[in-house]
This record gives C-alpha cells, structure tokens and sequence, in this order.
C-alpha cells in the first residue's frame, strides 16, 4: 500500500531516539523529507547520518520544545529548507517519574513547559503553516485514559493535551487539516528501561508488566513508528480528532 509519502515534509521532535526517532526512520525510509529535533548537536547529527541513507531527505535541527522560540524556529527551518510543510509529530522526552503527592513542584513546572506548552505552541505554529491535507500529531501516553503508577506528572499533564488536541480537530478541522493522538504503551525504548530500573529489578518488572498486556510482551519502536506514519500519512486522510493506542492491547477502556 503506498502512503503517500514520497516528498511530504514533516517535522518530528525529539527524533534522535526512541518512538520519535523511529516515525522518523519509517516516514524517510516511505520517501518524505524530516526534520528531526533533539536537544544537543552530537544527537542530532547522530540521527541524521543514522536515517541518511533512507531514500527520504533527512534534516537536522537542535531544539528544545520547552523554549518558547522553538515553535517558530521549528516550522521556519522545515519550510525555508523544504519549501513546504505537510505535517508536524510532537514527541518530547517523558517527564520525571514519581507520585503526585511527593514529585517536587519544580519538576511539574519544566514539564509543563516541555510536555504540555511547548507541544501546544508547536501544534498552534504548525497549523498557522499547514494547508488542506495537513496533519497534527501528538505522542501522549497511556496515561490519557487511565493512571499509571509512579508517573504523576504525565497522569496529569496529559490527559489535558489530549483534549487540547481534540478540540484543536474541532478547529481546524474546516480547514482540512487534521490532528491525532498517539497513546503508546510499553514501547521497549531507552525511557521505559530507565522506568523499569527504578525498582532495582528490572528484568522482574519487566516481566510482571509483560503479563498484564494481551500480546504478552512490549512493543518494538518501530512498531510504533509504523502506526504513526500512516497516521501522518495521506492514507489516514479520514482520521482526525482521535487518539490511537499502541500498547499491545494493555489499555482496558473502549
């Protein structure tokens, strides 16, 4: 099936590793051109000579989703180098671990400015940029529909940005162009080792966490980056104003 990929442009933060990264690599290797973002150069660079010889075009730009001048930056660049832009995917770094009753004011602070603000300064950028055809994509969590444990800050931040996305659908929805979420679940990345280290067993919470998912295992990043690119794809052309779990089937809810 063709995506309809081949020349599109997207940007995708926080793309030089885990589920971010791998939209990036399936998006590059469908024939579109990325814009990756990650927060240090020797990231950057690194993602960029990782997905260079994919037969997409692959950009690099070092950004921080928590600056309020990135969302200009971000569609400047990806318009200036591309000539267009055809869709933005908003991942960001998970935000500290811990409870809500203990997890210090200063860390949901920064998360608010990275996870919640920065994504929604970055969408508002995007949409004033995009045409008919356009696409808005959020990488959320599971934590949208039901609370996981020792993550109170994402518990809290968001489920708020989920409904932000859905009524930004409501928006600019006249205007043809769409917006989704994506809600993944124990995806193996390098930020879901660190989450299961925290115990001081991880192979046990690994396994403890395997049996509570109906395919009885973790998601691979790409199968992650799969889901998202045809999401952001042409082919998803109907899709808007949902938000789309990628957990194996752990999450309970319809």
């Amino acid at each position: 099936m063709d995506l309809g990929l081949k020349d599109k442009a997207y940007i995708v933060t926080g793309a030089t590793r885990g589920l971010g990264l791998a939209t990036a690599r399936e998006l590059a290797a469908d024939g579109a051109r990325v814009l990756v973002t990650g927060r240090t150069k020797e990231s950057v660079d690194a993602a960029v000579t990782e997905l260079g010889a994919l037969p997409g075009t692959v950009h690099g730009l070092v950004a921080d989703n928590a600056d309020p001048q990135t969302a200009e930056r971000l569609v400047a660049e990806a318009t200036a180098h591309f000539g267009r832009l055809d869709g933005v995917l908003i991942s960001v770094g998970g935000p500290q671990a811990g409870p809500v009753e203990t997890v210090p004011e200063e860390a949901w602070r920064s998360a608010f400015e990275s996870v919640f603000l920065g994504a929604l300064r970055i969408a508002r950028a995007a949409a004033a940029a995009l045409g008919e055809g356009g696409v808005i994509g959020f990488v959320l969590s599971g934590s949208v529909r039901q609370p996981i444990p020792g993550l109170g800050i994402s518990n809290g931040l968001r489920p708020g940005l989920a409904m932000a996305a859905k009524s930004l659908a409501d928006e600019l929805g006249p205007r043809g162009i769409r917006v989704v979420g994506l809600l993944p679940g124990r995806i193996d990345t390098d930020r879901l080792r660190e989450l299961d280290a925290l115990g001081g067993d991880p192979d046990g919470a690994r396994v403890r966490a395997s049996a509570t998912i109906p395919l009885g295992r973790y998601g691979a990043a790409e199968e992650f980056g799969r889901v998202a690119a045809f999401v952001l794809s042409p082919a998803a052309s109907y899709v808007t104003g949902v938000m789309i779990p990628v957990d194996g089937g752990a999450l309970r809810s319809l």
